[in-house]
């Protein structure tokens, strides 16, 4: 089955401060046809979330500074994106995690590492749960 779509019918913002995950996600996700940005400082996601108005948003938990929990509440505190998909991304993995990334607005948490085709399935799922694929 194939996850391709369209270009530029969807735009994700990918916020991890390990630019070689960064990396690899922004050419998968382009590759299979969406509109990706990336931001590596966790102090300046918010801003780029702004700027971007992204359909959906790939983040990372544990980042230096502050944390996806933290960038999570933040963005969903905000009318503008209340109803945008997070995706947290992230090496944790115990159930209190888990739970504090749903806590915090998070739509659904990936354990990395994990496949790109993975990543792609879960990424399309979200998007047509929301009419944005």
């Amino acid at each position: 089955m194939s996850y391709k779509i369209r270009i530029g019918t969807a735009r994700i913002l990918v916020i991890d401060d390990e630019p070689e995950i960064t990396e690899i996600v922004e050419t998968f996700l382009t590759e299979s046809g969406y509109q990706v940005a990336v931001e590596n400082s966790p102090e300046k996601a918010v801003e780029r979330a702004h700027e971007l108005k992204p359909d959906i948003i790939l983040l990372d938990i544990m980042m230096p500074g502050t944390d996806g929990y933290n960038i999570c509440e933040e963005l969903k505190a905000d009318p503008e994106f209340a109803q945008t998909p997070i995706i947290f991304l992230t090496g944790k993995d115990r159930s209190d995690d888990m739970g504090r990334s749903f806590r915090s607005g998070g739509d659904m948490f990936i354990k990395k590492p994990f496949s790109c085709e993975r990543l792609l399935e879960i990424v399309n799922i979200v998007l047509m749960s929301t009419g944005k694929h």
